[in-house]
């Protein structure tokens, strides 16, 4: 029977070319107008290693990677058990592997019953196209014929991908491409009942979170990036790299992840929108010049792409294990905003948003993304990159640069003009000691307890202007569920089937983290008579921090455990049903 909805997966070594074959299906369906939604895994090793995919594809929208895998390929059976806990399968699902790599024999009996497929991926590359580089190509090939991925459309990503490479490289692709489809059209009987089905219809834009990340903050006027490669933001830099300078932006590999905050601190305090991205250890490394930019309330934007931690941990995976980092973790009292994007999507429009705050409150602002979203590629609605306005920081008039007064105390929000150097009579200290009006040291409490309080009195219009969260299901529901980041794409999906099914099941999933969003989180728990709470942070980082921030009466069922593995709605779906 063909199905609407089929999720493939690849596995193989790092010069497999998997993670290439799969951009090129997700290239080819979003060409014939399907949704697609792109999971890369990889080892942490520099180069070689093992590396997987897994590429859902669907004539409707998708908000996540799904369940279990419909299709199973595997290049190489000894980077597979790699991933064996990663990769969840069901009792049809189909095994494609090269002939002259079997299936490892304790597995042999336990996959009996599924239909399996041996194709000579290898032999065919040596012998028929005379370079093994071909492997992936000719297994594409296959899959074309095996389960109905579209032809033109994989014909047209190789095409885009090597199309600027010497004369005959696409030729040789397409030939390939060809040879495995014949072979499997000559040399095997299809014995299950997986196949795409679909209508074309107009092409979708598919993209990557880091990049959808990196063009929001370029929308919104970022002109200056600082950075150290970090897995899984580096991905940030390449783009701004890239594109950047086309608008007039300057881009920076700072020595280390300090420098790099240092950077953007000095193109803020000079006028210019300015933001670093990093991961869990560069982050930390930052807290010092967080503190300085909370203290001489400079405008700058942070991201954090999290993954597997502590230290090193594993820098390829996914993990929500930075949520205390980003609000607590700096010295002192430290005002800063933490916004968590939450798909692709959402990785542009919370950049813009990161970026509105941090201007008109002049203040940091945290965003706290993290691999699953940041690798991850899955198809968008095209971008508003001419947004109605742009915002910028207030600056002093004439008439308040006569005595000018940086750090005033009399302003209802806390947000005082700041000058740019250049300005006539704009000149003021701005350095980490506290200070007072005009940016003077000083070290009088009275002093220090006015400032503390007027930095921290943006929160209140922070909130009042910026508290977005997303909702899902049914408000009047006495079950619900709260989650944050991307676990929003599995708990949307579950509450939708379980809606399906009958149940009344509410969600929340907050943006903003920090300041807390009171009001929209006590709207949500009135009236809740059981609770779920998900989260990839083995502590339970998340329930910590909302019962810090808010009183939950309903009794609550924690769905938490350490990265690596993101949620399947099946985890969720199961969770809701334990209380439902």
């Amino acid at each position: 029977m063909a199905s609407k909805d089929i999720i493939i997966g690849i596995v193989g070594s790092g010069g497999d070319g998997v993670i290439t074959a799969g951009e090129f299906i997700v290239s080819a369906v979003s060409s014939e107008g399907l949704y697609s939604f792109l999971l890369k895994s990889y080892g942490a090793q520099i180069r070689g290693g093992e590396s997987s995919c897994r590429v859902r594809i669907s004539q409707n929208p998708v908000e996540s990677q799904g369940d279990e895998l419909d299709a199973l390929v595997v290049l190489s059976w000894s980077d597979y058990l790699k991933f064996e806990h990663e990769i969840d399968l069901h009792a049809t699902t189909v095994i494609v592997h090269d002939e002259e790599d079997p299936i490892p024999d304790d597995h042999v009996a336990r996959w009996a019953d599924h239909p399996t497929y041996r194709i000579p991926f290898k032999r065919l590359a040596k012998e028929e196209m005379q370079t093994v580089l071909t492997k992936n190509i000719i297994m594409l090939g296959s899959l074309i014929e095996l389960f109905g991925m579209p032809e033109r459309g994989i014909q047209h990503a190789i095409d885009k991908k090597f199309g600027k490479k010497s004369p005959g490289v696409v030729a040789k692709n397409l030939e390939a491409l060809a040879c495995g489809k014949r072979w499997v059209a000559e040399n095997i009987k299809k014995t299950d009942d997986c196949f795409l089905e679909y209508t074309p219809s107009e092409p979708k834009l598919v993209m990557e979170g880091n990049a959808a990340l990196a063009l929001g903050a370029t929308v919104a006027g970022c002109r200056f990036y600082a950075g150290y490669p970090i897995t899984p933001a580096s991905e940030i830099m390449h783009w701004m790299a890239q594109h950047l300078p086309a608008v007039g932006g300057t881009v920076v590999q700072a020595e280390d992840e300090i420098s790099a905050a240092g950077m953007v601190i000095g193109a803020s305090f000079g006028g210019i929108k300015a933001m670093c991205a990093t991961s869990g250890p560069g982050f930390t490394l930052k807290a010092e010049m967080l503190g300085l930019a909370s203290m001489a309330e400079v405008p700058m934007v942070i991201v954090d792409v999290q993954r597997g931690g502590p230290s090193t941990g594993i820098p390829t995976k996914s993990e929500q294990t930075d949520l205390m980092q980003a609000v607590y973790g700096s010295h002192g009292d430290s005002p800063r905003v933490v916004i968590a994007p939450t798909d692709v999507e959402d990785c542009f429009d919370t950049a813009v948003y990161a970026f509105d705050i941090a201007e008109e409150f002049q203040i940091p602002v945290v965003l706290l993304s993290d691999q699953f979203i940041g690798q991850r590629k899955e198809t968008v609605r095209p971008f508003p990159v001419d947004r109605r306005q742009v915002y910028g920081r207030v600056k002093p008039s004439e008439a308040e640069l006569v005595g000018y007064k940086r750090y005033r105390l009399d302003t209802p929000t806390g947000i005082s003009p700041m000058a740019v150097p250049g300005m006539a009579g704009g000149q003021y200290p701005a350095s980490g000691i506290e200070h007072n009006e005009v940016g003077d040291p000083t070290s009088r409490i009275n002093l220090h307890n006015a400032m503390t309080e007027k930095r921290y009195r943006k929160y209140k219009y922070i909130v009042e202007k910026y508290s977005f969260v997303r909702r899902y299901g049914d408000d009047d529901a006495s079950v619900g569920i709260l989650a944050w980041g991307s676990t929003k794409g599995v708990v949307k999906e579950a509450v939708a089937r379980l809606q399906a099914e009958g149940y009344k099941v509410g969600a929340m999933i907050p943006q903003l983290l920090h300041p807390f969003p009171m009001e929209a989180f006590d709207q949500f728990l009135a009236g809740k008579k059981r609770l779920v709470v998900a989260e990839l942070s083995y502590r339970g980082q998340f329930l910590q921090f909302i019962r810090s921030r808010c009183t939950i009466t309903a009794p609550i069922h924690h769905v938490a455990r350490p990265g690596g593995k993101p949620f399947t709605v099946r985890e969720i779906t199961e969770a809701l049903r334990e209380v439902l």
